[in-house]
């Protein structure tokens, strides 16, 4: 069954039984549990083996995942200190002082989801604990807010040249004989990533025409009448003396200390430049490193300020794991699901199908490896997974044609996010949940019709820069087509549902 389409079956059951049954652990679970069956060969004993020894433990052992795990335990701790402190409360006054409508608290989430770029775990949990408050004022639902974190994660990390991102995709590149530089490669693909760009219009423009569709209008039809969607215990107090600046502050402490230890892992200290030393980080290390610095500093500060004792202080140690368990167990099926794939060569089996189409649809690849590598992120769940198995292969394809090599690698890096972006069992679509403290499977559902819809552009896109090899033509063509079906969709929409 390796290297062949029943290596896509696994998460396949996943993600069909989790939008069928709205439940998310037992889905992943029988995921796994058929992924396991497979490469056991139905033997119970060797599959529980699988499922146990290469599965689960697998996936807590990886020193990458290991990483993220202590970054999200740690922010949990972050966000239950500032909430015991009165500081989300204090924001969220002051929010509603300042952000008067739905739209200015939507491009308010938006911009600060631009603005912290360095890397998708870090933007989905300090946008989501930020802005819960903000959005909450405004009677938006949680799930509009998860996806505005979601859409603000990775594919504005996929055009930052200084992120994890850019770091994974040179890293990935950088070895390969392409001519040029890995980093040279991410900065001069990103005008062609379509998603990526698209999708930045698309929230936009639905923000400042202030409607919805689909699931999403039923969420904010909701969230009017006071259901947002919350999954509860936030715990969010209001603490005499408290300020805004026992939200702020730390939030600031914790964007700095994280940037900087992003960029001592990545060697800055020994001497590598500002983009190199991001090139060369390592996020899983590089984030708790920062974190725990940003708690130790904020745990401190809230103590000084009298606004937290330290019984109470400490006692957030333990609220912070709590909050981030659904998170952290999510994630941990999603990745063992992910080890199941793997032992299947999901992966080269999709490289076997981008291989054999390359022949006979030159000006069409990159429509081609933009749905390859969406189908393939969506079905395994990572972005990282699927530019780094396409990139080699789309490099010997165009290497005579550096015009087409620049569409075809940001087509593979859209399709990746694209399918990240949408993908029930992805680690990031998994943080925005946590973020906005809203049901994954409702922020999913609600979700995937705005992702395809910019999907659906973006393979228009490429199409036309198949034959036209202009960004430039090819990205006003894809704005235009978002703002015209925004328009339509509007003008179809009930009254009550705008």
């Amino acid at each position: 069954m390796a290297g062949t389409f029943w290596a896509l079956v696994p998460p396949i059951v996943a993600i069909v039984l989790a939008l069928i049954t709205k439940e998310t652990y037992t889905s992943l679970f029988f995921g796994i549990l058929v992924g396991a069956l497979f490469v056991g060969g139905f033997n119970p004993i060797a599959s529980l083996d699988t499922m146990i020894n290469d599965g689960f433990i697998g996936a807590i052992a990886d020193g990458w995942n290991a990483g993220i795990f202590m970054f999200l335990v740690l922010l949990g701790i972050m966000v239950a200190m500032v909430n015991a402190a009165g500081g989300s409360a204090a924001f969220g006054r002051w929010a509603v002082k300042h952000v008067h409508t739905r739209v200015g608290a939507c491009l308010a989430t938006f911009l600060l989801g631009v603005l912290i770029f360095i890397d998708d775990y870090f933007n989905c949990l300090t946008v989501g604990s930020v802005m819960r408050p903000v959005t909450d004022s405004h009677k938006i639902s949680r799930e509009k807010l998860a996806y505005i974190i979601d859409a603000t994660a990775a594919p504005v990390c996929m055009i930052a040249p200084v992120s994890s991102w850019a770091a994974a995709v040179s890293a990935t590149a950088q070895d390969l004989d392409s001519g040029i530089s890995g980093i040279q490669l991410f900065i001069r693909a990103i005008p062609y990533n379509f998603y990526s760009l698209l999708t930045i219009v698309f929230v936009i423009a639905l923000s400042v025409m202030s409607f919805d569709y689909g699931p999403m209008a039923k969420a904010e039809l909701r969230a009017m009448k006071g259901e947002l969607g919350s999954l509860g215990n936030e715990d969010e107090q209001s603490v005499p003396g408290a300020s805004i600046w026992d939200m702020l502050i730390p939030v600031i402490i914790l964007i700095v200390c994280c940037i900087i230890g992003m960029m001592y892992v990545g060697g800055f200290w020994d001497g590598a430049s500002v983009i190199d030393s991001f090139a060369d980080t390592d996020a899983s290390v590089g984030l708790p490193w920062g974190s725990i610095i940003a708690v130790m500093i904020t745990f401190l500060y809230l103590i000084c300020r009298r606004v937290l004792s330290f019984k109470d202080a400490a006692g957030c140690i333990t609220k912070g794991f709590i909050a981030m368990v659904p998170a952290v167990l999510i994630l941990t099926f999603a990745l063992t699901l992910k080890n199941m794939t793997g032992m299947l060569d999901a992966a080269g089996y999709v490289a076997s199908l981008v291989e054999g189409a390359a022949a006979g649809l030159f000006s069409m690849l990159p429509a081609v490896i933009f749905l390859v590598a969406l189908g393939l992120a969506f079905a395994t769940g990572t972005s990282w997974g699927t530019f780094g198995i396409l990139i080699p292969i789309v490099l010997p394809v165009f290497a005579n044609n550096q015009d087409l090599l620049m569409i075809g690698i940001s087509a593979c890096l859209a399709g990746a996010v694209c399918g990240d972006h949408c993908s029930p069992i992805s680690d990031t679509t998994i943080m925005a949940s946590a973020g906005a403290n809203v049901n994954h499977i409702a922020h999913v559902s609600t979700q995937l019709p705005y992702a395809l819809t910019v999907a659906a552009i973006s393979f228009v896109c490429y199409i036309i820069a198949g034959f036209v090899h202009s960004w430039a033509i090819c990205l006003l063509v894809g704005a235009v087509l978002v703002i015209a079906v925004l328009f339509i969709l509007r003008s179809r929409q009930p009254k009550a549902a705008a």
